[in-house]
């Protein structure tokens, strides 16, 4: 997987040939889900599925087991985890480290990603971001957060996302991405949304649809100035070490110096 992910793009683990698609769309990941897309009944044809199509490498698949208090979960990762074509697994709906430990403890350190969606996992964001080494990354599932918290204003969500945010740099862990916008049509309120979350601190965000990646993608990405901006910090650092001002009278100092640094790295996705 790319050092700096952006889009994460979803699809349904029982639609086969949707998920044949996403694989070349272009997404940086691709994720399958087994869990709120798919039915109840189509469970275990999912789970097939998705076991057929992993059997061989693939290039950075991720899979979105059931709820580990489903009665679906213990199948999954017992059929996917060991197989050549996953390159990681999200849990869904984690509320503990206890929960991400007992998955660890049966994946043989397949890469984790734990999906924080109820008031109680919010709550606990920092100690599931330190829960075991084989977790790379946490995230926020708003739809269900959504529900639980009895949120209207989208603005009545962005505590929580601060606070995931937060908790993921403070375990050294990867900024997380941001959630789906569920909209596939409305592109503009796509970017919008994307900016806000940027200014937050996620980098990059889940997706519905192909139609959304290259939004995603843009907003994410430094803008001309941005670039300009941190390649003449890092050259006035090379220059002079140190705390300092530039011509203009920008004040430099190592965490600018280090923003910089991963703003061009960002750049070049390296």
């Amino acid at each position: 997987m790319t050092p700096y992910p952006l889009t994460w793009l979803y699809v349904p683990g029982d639609r086969p040939q949707i998920v044949t698609k996403a694989l070349v769309a272009g997404a940086d990941v691709v994720v399958i889900d087994l869990e709120d897309a798919v039915a109840p009944d189509r469970k275990e044809y999912a789970r097939e599925a998705t076991a057929e199509l992993l059997a061989e490498p693939q290039l950075d698949v991720h899979v979105r087991v059931n709820a580990l208090d489903s009665p679906w979960a213990a199948d999954d990762l017992r059929a996917l985890a060991p197989l050549p074509g996953v390159s990681g697994l999200r849990l869904p709906k984690v509320t503990s480290a206890e929960d991400v430990v007992a998955v660890a403890e049966t994946t043989d350190d397949v890469p984790l990603f734990a999906l924080l969606e109820t008031a109680l996992g919010i709550e606990r964001a920092y100690s599931i971001a330190t829960a075991h080494p084989s977790l790379h990354g946490i995230a926020l599932g708003e739809a269900d957060l959504r529900a639980d918290l009895g949120v209207r204003d989208d603005a009545g969500l962005d505590w929580s996302r601060s606070r995931v945010i937060v908790a993921a740099r403070a375990a050294a862990l990867a900024p997380p991405p941001q959630s789906v916008h569920p909209d596939i049509r409305d592109l503009d309120g796509l970017a919008a949304s994307c900016a806000r979350g940027r200014a937050l601190g996620f980098l990059g965000r889940a997706a519905i649809h192909p139609r959304q990646l290259p939004v995603i993608e843009s907003a994410f990405l430094p803008t001309d100035h941005e670039l300009e901006q941190a390649e003449t910090i890092v050259k006035a650092a090379v220059r002079e070490e140190g705390a300092q001002a530039l011509p203009g009278g920008q004040f430099i100092d190592a965490a600018v110096v280090a923003a910089a640094q991963r703003t061009l790295a960002l750049a070049r996705r390296t």
